[in-house]
C-alpha cells in the first residue's frame, strides 16, 4: 500500500502539480474541445485531462482501472456535476482482462503483452521499467460507452499499446479523438489511424511528448501522419495522433 501511495503521489505531482501543466493542456484542447461537448477520457490515471475537459466546460467520462487512481479521481470530482468515474478499461469487447501494473510508474500500466515486450527490449527509453503485478479488471468498449452516455465529440485515449484495441470497439465516427502512440511499436501506430480511416476519420495532427504542441498548422492526411512517424528518431520516443472527422 505505501508503494501504491507513493506511486500516486509522483503521479499526482508530475501531472496535476506541475507549474502551467493546466495552462498548456487547455491551449491544445480549446479547439477541440467547447462548452457543453461530451468527452471520453480512456486512461485517465491521475485525471489532468479530465481536469482539462471539466474546466473547458465538457461533460466528461473518466475510465481508469487501477484501484487507487480511480479512487483517488472519484475523490477529487465529487463536486463536479460534469464528471463521470468509471474504473475499468475499455477494449475491443466486454469481459475481464488482464492488466499488467508497473508498480513503480504505474503510468505505463497496459494490457498489452506487447507493448510489455517491446519496452524491455528498448533500452534507450524503457530500461529499468518492470511490470511486477497483474490485475484482473472489468472491460467495456467504446459502443458501450455511447450506449450509456451518448456520442462522444472527443475521445482521449492513453492505455499504452492498446489503443488499437480501444479503437476496434468503436463503430462510428466521432467528431475528434486522440491516440498515444510510441515508437517502440511504430507499426501499431500505422493500424490505429488506418482504423480511424475507415470510420471515416481522415484529418490527423500529432503533438510529441508532453509539449501540448500540435506539430502541423494544418490538419495532415492519414499518409503524411505515417511517413512523420516513420521518420521520427528513437529518442522522441512517444506523441499523441489527433484525428478528426472532416
Amino acid at each position: 500500500m505505501i508503494r501504491d501511495l507513493l506511486a500516486l503521489c509522483r503521479s499526482i505531482g508530475i501531472y496535476r502539480l506541475r507549474p502551467g501543466h493546466q495552462a498548456t493542456l487547455r491551449k491544445l484542447y480549446e479547439p477541440l474541445v467547447k462548452p457543453g461537448h461530451l468527452v471520453f477520457d480512456v486512461g485517465a490515471h491521475a485525471g489532468d485531462r479530465t481536469a482539462c475537459f471539466n474546466g473547458l466546460g465538457a461533460r466528461v467520462v473518466s475510465v481508469e482501472p487501477q484501484p487507487l487512481f480511480a479512487r483517488f479521481l472519484t475523490f477529487v470530482n465529487q463536486r463536479h456535476d460534469r464528471v463521470t468515474v468509471l474504473r475499468g478499461v475499455v477494449s475491443s469487447k466486454p469481459g475481464r482482462q488482464v492488466l499488467h501494473v508497473n508498480s513503480r510508474n504505474p503510468t505505463v500500466s497496459t494490457l498489452s503483452d506487447q507493448f510489455v515486450q517491446a519496452a524491455q527490449s528498448d533500452h534507450q527509453n524503457w530500461e529499468g521499467q518492470r511490470w511486477d503485478r497483474q490485475l484482473e479488471v472489468d472491460a467495456l468498449t467504446l459502443d458501450l460507452l455511447i450506449e450509456e452516455h451518448g456520442i462522444p465529440d472527443f475521445i482521449k485515449i492513453d492505455v499504452e499499446g492498446a489503443e488499437y484495441d480501444v479503437l476496434c470497439g468503436l463503430s462510428q465516427a466521432v467528431g475528434a479523438l486522440s491516440f498515444e502512440f510510441t515508437l517502440i511499436q511504430r507499426a501499431l501506430a500505422h493500424e490505429c489511424l488506418d482504423r480511424c480511416q475507415a470510420l471515416g476519420m481522415t484529418e490527423c495532427n500529432a503533438s510529441l511528448g508532453e509539449s501540448h504542441e500540435l506539430q502541423f498548422d494544418q490538419w495532415q492526411d492519414v499518409h503524411t501522419i505515417k511517413h512523420w512517424i516513420d521518420q521520427l528518431p528513437a529518442s522522441a520516443n512517444s506523441g499523441d495522433i489527433y484525428v478528426r472527422s472532416p
